[in-house]
């Protein structure tokens, strides 16, 4: 099975064959305009599609493809609206997927990481759930937190960690969370401005079957965002 998130930066009709070409089975798209806008004759067709927002322009997308389905659970907070908890069935084990953009400029406690700080303490049942996935853009790394917020990066990891949920990143390359030899974002698309922002976390089940996790490069896809796909594969 083959996940892949990128913040694709909007427009996404216009790019979504270069994310095609790796054959994904899921694909998370933070800042998606209305799928209505992509002529999926001109591709492959996903069999189920979730989009979220209030932008037409710029939202939150998930294509699932061949035997994959994807539905939005009917718990889903509008809080926490860019946080979408998503049944998958279809391929060889179900699971639920939270698909992540932290952002929401309306909260005034915070737009980013508290966005996934709030969600996960609000779905903390759900997530007892041994099979789980929570992948996109988080906007948050250790290295902005605010000691004083208890809804900081850190604070995040540390209680998905406690329900044995991990960073597939960190995982297979064996990093230290803040210390990142791989950006998944070049601010403004400057390349003396990389940060990690893009995650993939995953319960023990899947942390089991991780056969990769792959970052695209600066050369490759800065043309078309100023993030860089996150493509994660279980042998599942």
């Amino acid at each position: 099975m083959k996940i892949i998130t990128w913040n694709c930066n909007m427009a996404f009709r216009k790019k979504i064959d270069f994310i095609l070409e790796y054959n994904p089975d899921l694909l998370i798209i933070p800042e998606c305009e209305n799928p209505k806008k992509i002529n999926f004759t001109e591709q492959i067709a996903p069999t189920d599609i979730i989009w979220y927002g209030k932008n037409q322009h710029k939202g939150l997308g998930v294509f699932s493809y061949r035997e994959y389905k994807i539905k939005l659970l009917k718990c889903h907070n509008q809080d926490f609206k860019n946080v979408l908890p998503i049944s998958v069935t279809g391929g060889k084990t179900d699971f639920i997927l939270f698909a992540i953009w932290a952002n929401n400029p309306e909260d005034k406690d915070g737009q980013y990481v508290t966005q996934v700080w709030k969600a996960i303490n609000y779905y903390e049942e759900l997530l007892l759930n041994p099979k789980i996935i929570l992948i996109g853009d988080f906007n948050s790394n250790t290295i902005w937190d605010k000691p004083r917020r208890e809804g900081n990066h850190s604070t995040v990891v540390s209680m998905l960690e406690s329900k044995n949920i991990f960073s597939t990143y960190h995982k297979f390359h064996n990093q230290i969370q803040g210390k990142e030899d791989h950006p998944t974002l070049y601010l403004y698309r400057h390349e003396n401005k990389p940060y990690h922002v893009d995650y993939c976390f995953a319960s023990s089940y899947f942390i089991d079957t991780l056969k990769n996790v792959e970052i695209g490069n600066y050369k490759d896809w800065t043309k078309y965002s100023d993030h860089k796909p996150l493509i994660i594969e279980f042998s599942i």
